[in-house]
């Protein structure tokens, strides 16, 4: 069995003090880089999600613009058959009232 000097002791854990010094900084190094990969990824997931809300709302907006416009287009029908309809009515009602 060697027996070791108090320098060869201290210098054992001057070795050792500093690998693990430079064990715990790589460590350290890692969380952080996993803590900024997580963060990436989750700002990427919500501005993935930000997208199809918007993409969904711009759809939705797009489908009222469309029914307003049908139903524009309805009304202007519907008022036009009314006023046919209404002259229709009106010319043969005179013409049977004024023919008798």
């Amino acid at each position: 069995m060697r027996l070791y000097t108090d320098s060869e002791v201290e210098l054992l854990i001057d070795v050792i003090s500093e690998a693990a010094y430079e064990a715990i900084e790589m460590a350290a190094a890692e969380a952080a880089k996993a803590a900024v990969l997580a963060l990436l990824e989750r700002e990427a997931a919500a501005y993935r999600e930000a997208q199809r809300w918007r993409i969904e709302a711009d759809l939705r907006l797009q489908g009222i613009k469309e029914a307003k416009k049908a139903g524009v287009k309805n009304t202007i029908i519907a008022g036009a058959a009314c006023l046919l309809g209404g002259f229709v009515i009106g010319v043969g009602g005179s013409l049977i009232i004024g023919g008798r």
